[in-house]
């Protein structure tokens, strides 16, 4: 004769049947393991992330721009293209990804899910992260192979400055994808971006620049980074005004997506 199951045994049967999601650190793995693809199988992305600063690093190598007196020319190229690559991913290559996720309604159908909304950011944290270490992987090796011979304290003390500037141009980043209109977000991503590298402190010293104009870009983010890379890098002056500036920008950064980012495009 066949046993039949106890009643009591169905409930449980039906309840190891039933599908579950990840648990919550493999869902954010698996997007940041997206996100990352997103950003390097795209020729623009990449261009931004790998490509452009390749170019600052090769140009200030070669030309006499950006230096301080006594340094290699290679270590303040090193240093400003690494604030180079760092704004790109953080703040250019975040806002246009998030702002196309926003038009095209991926935002609000993540809340439904079971990644969430915090998942998803923590995605996207872990991706921006895992995109510097390539650049710097890749880079780091243009920079030796162009002649750039570090001390370990250096790079190590660049770190926790690199940190704050993610969180940073990260949060300026998602507060344009969050607040623009996605047509706008390309252009205004970008502009930015040229700014910042050009004029905002990045390829030249703030010390170059007139006494308005380079007090003026003190207060701006990337001078603050700058400032601070060269430090680390190039045996630039520290600035404890530099480092605060840039943990203001980042606390306020935080605070600002908070209040004013807007999961959806309506």
């Amino acid at each position: 004769m066949t046993a039949v199951p106890a009643p009591h045994e169905t409930p449980r049967a039906t309840e190891d049947r039933t599908p579950r999601p990840a648990p919550p650190l493999r869902r954010i793995l698996a997007h940041a393991a997206l996100e990352t693809r997103l950003i390097l199988s795209n020729g623009e992305q990449l261009m931004v992330a790998i490509v452009l600063p390749a170019l600052v690093l090769i140009g200030l190598r070669l030309l006499p721009l950006g230096r301080i007196e006594g340094v290699p020319a290679i270590d303040t190229a090193v240093a400003a293209t690494l604030t180079t690559a760092l704004i790109s991913t953080s703040l250019t290559s975040q806002a246009i990804l998030t702002g196309f996720d926003r038009r095209n309604g991926v935002l609000r159908w993540v809340a439904t899910t079971p990644l969430g909304r915090d998942g998803y950011l923590g995605g996207k944290i872990l991706a921006t992260l895992t995109t510097h270490v390539l650049q710097v992987v890749v880079l780091g090796i243009l920079a030796l192979i162009l002649g750039w011979r570090p001390e370990l304290a250096g790079p190590l003390a660049a770190v926790p400055v690199w940190l704050i500037g993610t969180v940073a141009f990260g949060t300026l980043g998602l507060l344009i994808a969050g607040t623009l209109r996605t047509e706008a977000v390309l252009a205004v991503s970008n502009l930015v971006f040229l700014l910042l590298v050009a004029a905002g402190g990045v390829a030249f010293p703030t010390s170059t620049y007139p006494r308005v104009l380079g007090g003026l870009v003190d207060l701006l983010p990337s001078g603050a980074l700058g400032e601070l890379m060269r430090a680390c890098l190039a045996s630039g002056p520290f600035s404890a005004g530099s480092l605060v500036v840039l943990l203001l920008w980042a606390v306020a950064g935080v605070f600002a997506v908070l209040r004013w980012f807007r999961w959806t495009d309506v």
